[in-house]
């Protein structure tokens, strides 16, 4: 089977991280994988868990952006590395970013190539 475009990430992710391209992209680069056929148990899972993981990177990122922003006492930088950890750890969230009624187009991503992944 021919590869397949790879599903987009989830529209809620895209808005919340929008002041972060980078990011979004690098969310894109992760769920490459998915655009390659084959057998899955559970692919609509797997991308979740895809996602959580570079967003869970992106916080541990956002944290040491923090510390390092402490450690140079600047109040601006700080303030900024304090709302960018807020925002990925909201992104990261089951009830916000995370939430599986907003993953609506990558289920329906799933759900269309099924037979891929069989």
């Amino acid at each position: 089977m021919p590869p397949l475009a790879p599903p987009s990430v989830p529209q809620t992710l895209r808005e919340m991280l929008k002041t972060y391209p980078e990011h979004i992209d690098r969310l894109q680069a992760a769920l490459e994988e998915f655009a390659t056929p084959k057998p899955r148990l559970m692919p609509f899972d797997e991308a979740i868990w895809v996602l959580e993981g570079a967003l869970e990177e992106f916080i541990a990122e956002a944290r040491e952006e923090l510390q390092a922003a402490e450690i140079s006492g600047d109040p601006a930088a700080i303030e900024r590395a304090k709302a960018k950890e807020s925002l990925m750890l909201r992104a990261r969230s089951g009830n916000l970013g995370m939430r599986l009624g907003l993953m609506d187009d990558l289920w329906n991503y799933f759900q269309t190539n099924k037979g891929a992944f069989e």
